[in-house]
């Protein structure tokens, strides 16, 4: 039995205990994201990922479930925010078919690369005019030029952003993605739009994947096929941006070093294992049933992540920054919706 004393003043190791305040929330989060499965299953025009984050919501606010959500099972939820994202975010980089995107041409290209410079120095300029809150104009710029909560993860991760901050631009980017899957189609008569040309603008203009593809089948397959290869090229610029952004902190930051004593490293490794992951799948070297389910891991762990994510959301602080908010959503709309729309009138 003395084998087993802990001699007093010493801590247990970090793993463990790490893993033993974790449990309840990386459950909690698990549970979540199977919901959200079975929801998307149910409902196909609702996409897994937007379900996540409303159920991550909920969660944190209904009677019988919020203490514990913001009790016990907060560490995991936390975790799962932060790990279980970077991991996903690696995976999705085995959904980039960069011989597809080459295909589209090189105007495409800088359409494309246009479309995410301007809506996101657009919504940054914007969000820090209307002073909202921390971290949250970067986010939401990121989340609104490249892929969604997936983005606003990623760069979160670099940033240092607090957790609501994170929680807030996810649910604003979440809501306004999931209004494009209504409004967008309503818009393709009137504005002369061709079923290649639709899909385009939805590739170019709305956040998450699962949203351009909800939005795009409504004009059918042709218009599905565009939206897909133009959301994709957004997809890929996701590394740069990332990139991009861990310079400017550290270069914020410099002589700054992390808790382990070291300094950050100039690029994340979860960005170099994007990278890896789509050069991987370049050289057609995977068969198509290993990517399936890579795809489906990736969704797994991206809805189990912004669960976590979700359920960090306080609505009554976001409420009081809701009016300003709303006003950066809309902004930000119009830009990626105006600024992709004539991108696409001139590339088609």
């Amino acid at each position: 039995m003395a084998l087993l004393h802990r001699p007093q003043g010493v801590a247990a190791p970090r793993v463990s205990r790490e893993t033993s305040t974790s449990w309840p929330g990386l459950t909690a989060a698990a549970c979540g994201a199977l919901v959200a499965w079975g929801i998307h299953r149910a409902v196909p025009a609702v996409p897994m990922l937007t379900a996540s984050v409303v159920l991550g919501i909920a969660a944190a606010h209904l009677p019988g479930l919020r203490t514990f959500v913001r009790g016990s099972a907060r560490p995991g939820l936390s975790l799962a925010g932060r790990r279980l994202m970077r991991i996903g975010i690696v995976l999705l980089g085995l959904g980039l078919g960069l011989d597809q995107v080459l295909r589209l041409g090189w105007a495409t290209v800088v359409m494309v690369a246009g479309v995410v410079a301007a809506t996101f120095f657009g919504t940054l300029w914007l969000g820090r005019r209307l002073g909202l809150p921390g971290d949250q104009p970067l986010l939401i710029a990121t989340g609104y030029s490249i892929c969604g909560a997936s983005a606003i993860g990623a760069v979160s991760e670099v940033s240092g952003s607090d957790e609501e901050d994170v929680a807030a631009s996810v649910a604003l980017v979440t809501l306004c993605g999931t209004l494009a899957i209504a409004v967008l189609p309503l818009l393709q008569g009137p504005l002369g739009l061709s079923d290649p040309a639709f899909g385009r603008w939805v590739g170019a203009s709305v956040h998450d994947v699962g949203q351009v593809v909800a939005t795009a089948q409504t004009a059918g397959p042709g218009a599905l096929g565009e939206a897909v290869l133009v959301k994709l090229m957004r997809v890929a610029m996701l590394a740069p941006l990332v990139a991009a952004v861990a310079f400017a902190v550290r270069a914020r930051r410099r002589g700054v070093r992390t808790a382990s004593g070291r300094r950050p490293a100039p690029v994340p490794l979860f960005v170099a294992g994007f990278l890896a992951a789509a050069a991987l799948r370049a050289t057609g070297a995977l068969p198509d049933v290993a990517l399936e389910w890579a795809h489906t891991v990736q969704e797994a762990l991206l809805a189990a992540a912004l669960f976590g994510l979700g359920s960090a959301v306080h609505l009554p602080t976001l409420a009081r920054t809701g009016g300003r908010a709303a006003a950066l959503g809309l902004g930000a709309w119009v830009v990626v919706a105006g600024v992709s729309y004539a991108g696409v009138l001139l590339t088609v």
